[in-house]
């Protein structure tokens, strides 16, 4: 008897839990009733009822997850909305559904950065979902991330471009603005077409930061702006060319700069420098090609009497190791190629002639690098994007350099150059400039007899592109103060922060980390231990014209060095 009333027990048991289950309709036949009930309340689009038979379920699938959360977000009920599909998504994470919803939520609450980044998820479900890629191309769109909405609209064959036209009139000649467009009107625009546009419109050299906005048209298509701020002549006004001209001054030197030539973007761009120990005159006219944007032309000469005092360090006690006078007269034509927004390339050729006086040998100036004579020099030049990911407003480009040249000292030399270099560039917000990250790897090296003005220096010298930021390359106004040599490996890496900027003027300050080695086995120029340099910069932008304050400190001496510099830096004055 004992054993049968407990037998009675467990069975009662047993099925209470069932029996409450079922007059819960949660058997198999009720929940499937519910879901079809649910489903035919979303298909009516009677969102309430979709939340109140939902709601109360303890345990609830992966589709009623997106049911419940569909129907909150139509309701408004944003927050709500995106726990239950976060839910709903543990239980089905390949369901594409789910981050799609979601990034509809955060786009309802004007969060683009994270609707982007839901519909990406959605995306690597199913790369080909016509929705999905429309929707991120107009979140990116809000953002004013051209590429990126370029990029996934043309998954759907858009953006469809109606007109071409710029934001206010231009003294460029109208045909050779045409020809620099890659894209046409009456036609979708492609993300290659694109890119090819800004780097010829950059080629051009008569717009500071050439923009392309797209403004949208009631019928979903496009018309295309051309946001572009020309220079011409001197500058617009007087104050921009009196900026542009004499920012150089409080280092003895100005920039004559006359842009846009009768509209065919043609420039003259100078140099002029009259300090005692670095005398250098620089000119350099450049355009078009034949009226061709893909191409540009550049003859120049430049000039130049320096005086060199070759030392270990620009600060402290360092004994001289040799000086001399180096006069140097070098002209020559170059041309270079926009063939893609994804690569181009350049070449030309340099005619020179040098000599050395006032010369004081010692270990410094090794004799071997003393050619005087008369040089012919050949260059090219490549380049290309490696990567290009518009989303996360991340470039990495490559490029090589190479130069091969003859001295017709007594004997003649022949000598040849290679370089080659790394550049990222990554903005981490989704849209602006507030913060930019720049890291750039170069390395170099030399064969044959190379002229002394032709070796590398590693260090800030307003005439040197190899900057290590806190080594100066000059002391007591006299170059020679930085490592120079025959092979170079330099790294430089900084961080930008907007502070101010109203229209006018624009502040930012640059925290940096620079590292390299000049490698010389011949002479005691060399950077015999890797240099370490950290500091900050700040760089102001005043009516178009940069300055740049730096402060940099050599880590393995503790030397502090302090540098400025303005304006255009004549670099489009300098010979190719």
């Amino acid at each position: 008897m004992c054993l049968f009333l407990f037998l009675l027990f467990l069975l009662l048991i047993s099925a209470g839990p069932k029996c409450k289950a079922q007059s819960a309709g949660n058997s198999p036949a009720s929940a499937a009733r519910l879901a079809e009930r649910v489903q035919q309340f979303v298909r009516e689009q009677h969102w309430a009822e979709v939340v109140e038979a939902v709601k109360n379920l303890p345990d609830r699938d992966a589709e009623l997850d997106f049911a419940y959360g569909t129907a909150l977000a139509q309701l408004g009920r944003l927050d709500d909305a995106k726990e239950s599909l976060l839910t709903g998504r543990v239980l089905a994470p390949q369901d594409k559904r789910f981050p799609i919803e979601l990034a509809g939520v955060a786009f309802k609450q004007k969060r683009y950065p994270e609707a982007s980044g839901w519909m990406r998820r959605a995306l690597r479900i199913d790369a080909g979902d016509e929705y999905a890629n429309d929707f991120l191309g107009t979140v990116y769109f809000l953002q004013n991330n051209l590429a990126a909405a370029v990029k996934y609209w043309n998954r759907v064959d858009k953006p469809y471009i109606e007109a071409v036209g710029p934001e206010h009139e231009l003294r460029i000649r109208p045909a050779l603005l045409d020809r620099a467009l890659a894209f046409s009107p009456a036609s979708v625009m492609r993300l290659d077409e694109l890119e090819t546009t800004r780097a010829r419109l950059e080629g051009l050299e008569v717009f500071g930061e050439p923009r392309i906005r797209l403004a949208a048209k009631p019928d979903g298509k496009f018309d295309a702006i051309l946001n572009l701020a020309e220079r011409n002549g001197f500058g617009e006004g007087v104050w921009e060319a009196l900026i542009s001209t004499f920012s150089g001054v409080a280092y003895q030197t100005v920039y004559p700069e006359y842009d846009n030539i009768g509209g065919a973007a043609i420039d003259v761009a100078s140099l002029v420098r009259w300090d005692a120990q670095k005398r250098r005159l620089t000119a350099s006219l450049s355009g078009p090609l034949r009226a061709n944007p893909k191409w540009r032309y550049r003859v120049g000469l430049d000039l130049r009497n320096e005086n060199w005092d070759i030392r270990e360090s620009f600060a402290g006690t360092s004994p001289s190791l040799g000086s001399l006078n180096l006069r140097r007269e070098a002209g020559g034509a170059s041309i270079e190629s926009f063939n893609s927004g994804r690569w181009g390339w350049g070449a030309g050729f340099e005619f020179s002639h040098r000599d050395y006086r006032s010369l004081v040998t010692g270990p410094g100036l090794p004799p071997e690098s003393l050619l005087p004579g008369a040089q012919l020099k050949q260059t090219a030049r490549i380049y290309s994007v490696l990567m290009r990911v518009p989303e996360h407003r991340f470039v990495l480009n490559t490029s090589a350099a190479s130069q091969l040249g003859r001295i017709w000292s007594q004997p003649a030399h022949a000598f040849g150059k290679v370089q080659g270099g790394l550049r990222a560039e990554w903005f981490p917000r989704a849209q602006g400039d507030d913060y930019a990250v720049r890291s750039e790897a170069r390395s170099g090296g030399t064969t044959g007899q190379v002229p002394f003005d032709e070796l590398f220096m590693l260090g800030m010298e307003r005439d040197n592109d190899l900057w290590l930021r806190g080594h100066v390359g000059t002391r007591d106004g006299r170059k020679g103060s930085a490592p120079l040599g025959h092979n170079y490996f330099l790294w430089n890496s900084e961080i930008d922060k907007n502070i101010y900027g109203n229209g006018l003027v624009t502040l930012k300050i640059s925290p940096f980390l620079d590292t390299g080695k000049i490698i010389d086995d011949s002479t005691s120029l060399g950077s015999r231990l890797w240099l370490w340099d950290t500091g900050v910069q700040a760089k102001a932008r005043v009516v178009g014209v940069g300055v740049t304050f730096i402060y940099g400190k050599d880590l393995r001496t503790g030397n502090n060095a302090f540098y400025f510099t303005a304006g255009s830096g004549g670099r489009r004055a300098s010979v190719p």
